[in-house]
């Protein structure tokens, strides 16, 4: 990436405390989960936010992972982290697309804060260079966007609304 490159990054915002934080992580690939998770509770602990960790198989397992914590109404925004590796076949393509519709979906649809930190690259040091808090930091950025659409939500709210979770009226999820 040129130097010349100017990315805007925003400031974490101002919160309102207590705030809580699901990281749920594919930890596929170790060193790289641990620089990502390293960096995003970095950025939690500077809002003084109280983090959860759970880890999941797969990057397809993290978007149903997030909705079943959802579920519980305990949690005020979502931290998807994991890393995708370019393989020899198709496969690459699927996942990558799949995890990336299932958080959007819950994003978009369900009204869920979910920062998306799932690093989709060609190799492990393109991985290695993302994940690093000292070097691109994408979990710590995931964070932080996790961070601003929690803000967004609580200041666009509407009246009456408790907090985080599928809304009151929300139909029930029913299997079979």
């Amino acid at each position: 990436m040129p130097e010349t490159d100017d990315h805007g990054v925003l400031p974490p915002p101002m919160l309102e405390t207590p705030l809580r934080v699901l990281i749920v992580t594919a930890p596929f690939y170790r060193r790289i989960a641990d620089a990502q998770i390293a960096g995003a509770k970095a950025q939690l602990a500077a809002v003084g936010a109280e983090v959860e960790l759970l880890e999941v198989p797969g990057a397809l397992e993290l978007a149903p992972a997030i909705r079943a914590a959802a579920l519980s109404g305990r949690f005020d925004g979502f931290v998807a982290l994991g890393c995708v590796i370019r393989g020899e076949t198709t496969h690459y393509e699927t996942v990558c697309e799949e995890s990336a519709r299932g958080i959007t979906f819950l994003t978009v649809e369900k009204g869920l804060a979910i920062g998306n930190g799932v690093l989709t690259v060609e190799n492990e040091a393109q991985a290695l260079a993302r994940a690093r808090p000292e070097e691109m930091d994408k979990g710590g950025g995931a964070a932080l966007a996790c961070l601003h659409l929690i803000a967004a939500a609580r200041r666009y709210r509407p009246k009456g609304f408790g907090g985080p979770g599928p809304q009151p009226d929300e139909e029930p999820i029913r299997i079979a």
